[in-house]
């Protein structure tokens, strides 16, 4: 990876009903591509975000939470998960698409859980903050 910036991509809505998210998740593939340091962090409603086997369907809505897989794809390996947002809306680690990095696939889960502090000093190592 370059000597590119380090942004943080928060994501606290939902995935439907604003175009917020779809429109963070294509930004940050680009400043992927672009050598940005990209990570992500899921807080308050954006937890759904990375709940597997959502369905548009009625919706009129492209469903686009599948392309989160492809993170590692472009080489973006920090993407982290509030444990307090989970636990508020019953949620648990195991209820996250598994998000996995390597040419093959891989093995390696790239979603981290961490709990509000961690989170803050992660968000305090960045250069740009990007909030929905």
């Amino acid at each position: 990876m370059g000597d590119g910036k380090k942004i943080l991509f928060i994501n606290r809505r939902g995935p439907y009903g604003t175009i917020y998210a779809q429109e963070a998740l294509e930004v940050a593939l680009v400043g992927a591509v672009f050598d940005q340091k990209i990570s992500l962090a899921f807080i308050d409603d954006g937890v759904f975000l990375l709940r597997p086997g959502q369905s548009t369907v009625g919706l009129q809505m492209k469903q686009f939470t599948a392309a989160y897989r492809a993170l590692g794809d472009f080489e973006i390996h920090r993407v982290y998960v509030e444990r307090e947002s989970l636990q508020v809306r019953g949620m648990k680690e195991e209820n996250l698409m598994e998000i996995v990095t390597g040419p093959d696939g891989g093995t390696r889960n790239l979603v981290k859980v961490v709990s509000s502090v961690e989170l803050m000093d992660v968000i305090h190592s960045q250069d740009v903050l990007l909030n929905d």
